[in-house]
């Protein structure tokens, strides 16, 4: 039995290798791939050769990026995180044969896993597996930016998702896959009003056929029309929250504009050129502001024992509950065959290719 891998070799250089599959042992299970998403930010990354762990040693115990050898040298033979597989195989009595469910074992055919030492969520019947994708790690990442912004209000005495969001006003700088499910979390969760901005037409109608309210940046100055509607008292004007979900300077600039005094940025976004532009001389300084990172890794500190993975990927499935439909027929922007993935990797890192979500299919 062979596996097919998606493996990125070098700069612009993205291969399909054929490996023999690991043998099934006590206690590890085999599933192979239906579906497998495309995470258009990190992924292209390691493509692009802009990805920081390619170029520097990463020390796990410090914290830091430090020079010495790259931490994930080429070829990068794990990419993505986004898997859907049906267990086809299993000598474990937790994994049944015939289940379906999300993983992030990268873009490959099959993948041989032992329960112990990853992440198998169980997809329900009621789900469309395509939709699975974002089960494991896509959605966890967003609803991990809603955890921190309740955090931001509430310390370690979280006991709802929306406790960051409900009954306030709330702006996504974005309209990428993080930025929308971002913002339909926040919808769902009882947000007062969730405003999208984003320049790009395309993804603002997509936003707009999700039923979000979007804003152009470019047009009518955003924060202008954004803190003359949203009023708290005098001298106190602007969103509540703001999930920043672009990973450029101008986008947490604006973000930073966005807010009313002392409210509070959670961003999500990964800078990979870093954001030399933000300036942190103007709103930043004289409204009081906060940035807060919400990354994956992490959940906000003292939140562990009652908000672990899993129970962001329950989150997900109940959002996928509510807005699967209007999120397979929207946000999926295309389903290719898993064969062509090099090619698909190389176009969109190089801008030939236009995608919100691709999907690979086997």
């Amino acid at each position: 039995m062979r596996d097919k891998v998606v493996v990125v070799t070098g700069p612009g250089r993205v291969d399909l290798v054929e490996q023999d599959a690991a043998p099934l042992r006590p206690g590890t299970f085999r599933v192979e791939t239906l579906f497998s998403g495309v995470s258009a930010g990190t992924e292209l990354s390691y493509v692009k050769g802009t990805n920081p762990y390619l170029n520097v040693t990463w020390n796990a115990d410090l914290g830091l990026f430090q020079p010495g050898a790259a931490s994930t040298p080429y070829p990068v033979t794990r990419l993505g995180y986004m898997q859907v597989g049906r267990v086809v195989e299993s000598e474990t009595s937790a994994i049944a044969v015939g289940t379906v469910g999300a993983m992030t074992y990268g873009h490959r055919t099959g993948w041989l896993a032992d329960p112990v030492a990853e992440r198998f969520v169980a997809l329900p019947d009621d789900l469309d597996p395509l939709l699975g994708v974002y089960v494991a790690h896509m959605g966890p990442i967003c609803a991990n930016g809603l955890l921190h912004a309740a955090a931001d209000l509430h310390g370690t005495d979280v006991r709802a998702l929306g406790d960051g969001v409900r009954g306030r006003r709330v702006a996504v700088v974005g309209a990428g896959v993080v930025a929308l499910l971002t913002a339909l979390f926040a919808r769902r969760n009882g947000a007062a009003s969730v405003v999208v901005l984003d320049p790009t037409p395309q993804r603002r109608q997509v936003a707009e056929a999700l039923g979000l309210e979007t804003l152009d940046p470019d047009a009518d100055d955003p924060a202008v029309v954004l803190k003359t509607r949203w009023a708290h008292t005098a001298g106190d004007r602007g969103a509540d929250v703001v999930f920043q979900c672009r990973g450029q300077a101008w986008a947490l600039h604006l973000a930073l504009r966005l807010l009313r005094p002392q409210g509070t940025v959670i961003d999500l976004a990964f800078y990979q050129g870093g954001a030399d532009a933000v300036r942190l001389g103007e709103e930043f300084h004289h409204n009081g502001l906060s940035l807060r990172c919400a990354q994956i890794g992490r959940v906000p500190r003292g939140l562990a024992p009652t908000w672990d993975r899993e129970r962001l990927s329950a989150e997900t499935v109940d959002l996928l509950r509510t807005y699967g439909d209007t999120i397979r027929k929207h946000l999926v922007s295309a389903v290719v065959p898993f064969d062509e993935a090099p090619a698909l990797l190389t176009d969109l890192a190089d801008r030939r290719r236009q995608e919100l979500q691709v999907v690979l299919a086997t």
